[in-house]
């Protein structure tokens, strides 16, 4: 068993939390930082952990305090978590208290029926593998990834329900759950005596399907969200204003997630039209989009992602102008309908 001992030459910036702003997550008494930085990329064991180490440095000098993990996150699957936990040890022991630490289960994570969904058996299996990897006595927040279509919605509840009452999660969270199903959630945990605390879809410009009844559930009952996915992959940044290079994302048919049948000539013109309201608002196109999604009400952070420590200084730039007139906020519905 490898050692990992304490990074002597890493001292958090003590100026950390003058230069990020927070918000309260729905009627809860946590308040979470408007950036959270997401883990499910560039983290994982085909990555260098010497950048995945700089990068949560760099982000938590800059008052980041919330990382966002999954159990399957990485190549390979739990991979992410087991880095994670091997940096937590080198850098953010003093810090345990200070962090928000969340992870996810419902996808695909290992064979056989138990691996996958949202039964009881696996929630809380998968719970404690990534508590082991991750070595963490808790998670600040466990998320249900995905709705299962198998298994009743009480039963994946009352999962998240155990976590949280057993001391393996101080709070219960979901993600890509539809409105009439977060509805249902909210009641059922509620009744529980376990709040659902936060909801975590994916919201960009080009991806709006919150804005049709979730959001609306969301404020009237109280309960937060953290998007993902608000630069939409990449799309939503200078890389692709001049077509697809080579290399991009966009150009690896391997990367299921996106390819060059979502960057069509038209939406290579939207994105265009987007970035001329970003340079006349002083902001990079990436900028922008992030500041839009924070700009939406429902909205308590912004989950962002990273290949260098760079990337999350230019993220945070985006906070310095948050405000959009309702001419800008016009010509982008224009843009983008």
């Amino acid at each position: 068993m490898i050692k990992h001992e304490p990074n002597p030459l890493y001292a958090a910036n003590t100026d950390r939390y003058q230069t990020m702003q927070y918000q309260r997550c729905g009627r809860s008494g946590l308040k979470l930082p408007k950036l959270s930085l997401g883990l499910w990329q560039n983290f994982g064991a085909v990555d260098s952990m010497s950048n995945a180490g700089a990068m949560l440095r760099r982000a938590f000098d800059l008052g980041i305090n919330h990382f966002d993990l999954a159990n399957n996150y990485g190549p390979h699957f739990g991979s992410a978590e087991s880095n994670f936990g091997d940096l937590m040890k080198m850098d953010f022991l003093p810090y345990r208290d200070e962090l928000i630490i969340s992870s996810k289960a419902g996808y695909d994570m290992w064979p056989g029926p138990y691996g996958i969904g949202g039964s009881r058996k696996y929630l809380i299996s998968s719970c404690d593998q990534s508590l082991k990897r991750t070595g963490l006595e808790y998670f600040d927040i466990f998320y249900h990834h995905c709705m299962d279509p198998e298994t009743p919605i009480e039963e994946s509840m009352q999962a998240l329900d155990f976590i949280v009452r057993s001391g393996r999660a101080l709070y219960v969270g979901i993600s890509n759950y539809q409105p009439a199903q977060t509805q249902e959630a909210i009641k059922i945990l509620r009744d529980l005596g376990t709040p659902l605390l936060i909801h975590q879809p994916r919201y960009n410009l080009f991806d709006r399907w919150i804005e049709n009844g979730l959001t609306d559930v969301l404020l009237n009952e109280g309960v937060g969200s953290i998007v993902f996915s608000p630069l939409a992959q990449g799309v939503l940044t200078n890389k692709y204003l001049n077509g697809i290079p080579e290399g991009s994302r966009a150009s690896r048919p391997e990367l299921i997630y996106l390819n060059n049948k979502d960057i069509t000539p038209e939406k290579i013109e939207k994105v265009r039209a987007l970035n001329q309201i970003a340079e006349a608002r002083g902001q990079t196109l990436a900028q922008m989009a992030i500041a839009w999604t924070l700009n939406n009400k429902a909205v308590t952070s912004c989950l962002i992602g990273a290949s260098r420590p760079a990337q999350i200084d230019d993220s945070v730039v985006a906070l310095n102008n948050l405000n959009f007139t309702s001419e800008e906020l016009v010509k982008i519905n224009q843009i983008v309908a």
